[in-house]
């Protein structure tokens, strides 16, 4: 693994924690600042673009991963900010 297939591999990591950790803060009723994760995202997704195709097709898991997380995050946002939502 290159050494910025590991940097990747870290953020994408970092970026799923943010997540997780977000999702908890929702479900306590806890303000949730989504700057930092908008951030790792975007760098993961950048950094994928930018490496050889078969190094970024080894990240193809993790990102379907991260975007299903993203997606329940989406979910309880929804939730939370219109409790009679029936989208979430």
């Amino acid at each position: 693994m290159s050494a910025e297939s590991e940097t990747v591999r870290q953020e994408l990591e970092k970026a799923s924690t943010l997540v997780g950790a977000a999702r908890r803060l929702l479900a306590t009723g806890t303000e949730v600042d989504l700057a930092a994760l908008e951030g790792r995202v975007r760098f993961v997704c950048g950094a994928v673009l930018d490496l050889e195709r078969s190094e970024g097709a080894a990240f193809r898991p993790g990102l379907e991963t991260l975007v299903a997380d993203l997606d329940r995050l989406a979910a309880a946002l929804t939730q939370r900010n219109n409790p009679t939502s029936l989208d979430a």
